[in-house]
């Protein structure tokens, strides 16, 4: 039988961390309430890890690692449009584990100068990895040639609606497209416009195959 992987303190202190960031705010939890969440001393606390800010930027780098690492897997699936929808689906699921983090991302970059420019770096290395992917749209047939320069904008625009997804998702609770899978929806409903006949189809056979919102193991496996 396997031994299951023992998790660090270090660890332990940024899962609790994010479990109450997401279920009552960062700027409401202090270390002292990790510690006692966590059965442990404040000092205990304050060896790993010596204010929030140090918190923060700990959970920002694992987020990056693991936005990263998806990534990485999924530009080996065979189609770039398959590459990207399985992309989304792990965003939306990611989003909600980090709920805190895309909530507060502007108040966070602010107040910790390191998350900040982290977070900089990160955007154009996503926006490298964006450019890559429309590409090879283009190239694989999926996307009109013709869209030209003009995807740098739709790029961009599909940036800002996965920056601030969660944000309007909470301030318009009431409003429909609510549910899990809906900021995928949205963001393929700005490509249609542009697919050719094959893109159109090989996106059809995606949703079909997939859905919206699906299984991450089975894309993997």
């Amino acid at each position: 039988m396997e031994k299951k992987k023992k998790i660090s303190t270090k660890q332990k202190i940024l899962n609790e961390a994010i479990r109450l960031y997401n279920e009552f705010g960062a700027h409401n939890i202090t270390s002292r309430h990790i510690a006692a969440e966590l059965g442990i001393s404040h000092g205990n606390l304050d060896y790993h890890y010596n204010n929030r800010e140090a918190i923060l930027l700990a959970i920002y780098k694992q987020m990056r690692e693991e936005m990263t690492t998806s990534i990485k897997e999924y530009t080996n699936i065979k189609s770039s449009f398959e590459a990207f929808h399985c992309f989304l689906v792990h965003l939306d699921k990611f989003q909600m584990k980090y709920r805190f983090f895309n909530l507060d991302v502007l108040e966070i970059s602010r107040g910790n100068p390191e998350v900040g420019s982290l977070l900089k770096k990160t955007i154009l290395q996503r926006r490298d990895e964006m450019t890559n992917l429309f590409e090879r749209f283009i190239a694989e047939g999926f996307i009109e040639p013709k869209i030209g320069t003009g995807f740098h904008r739709l790029r961009h625009t599909i940036r800002i609606v996965i920056t601030f997804w969660l944000s309007q998702r909470e301030l318009l609770s009431g409003f429909n497209f609510q549910e899990p899978g809906e900021m995928v929806i949205h963001i393929w409903e700005l490509l249609i416009p542009y697919m050719t006949d094959l893109g159109d189809s090989e996106y059809k056979r995606l949703i079909s195959e997939y859905g919206y919102y699906i299984d991450e193991d089975s894309i993997l496996s």
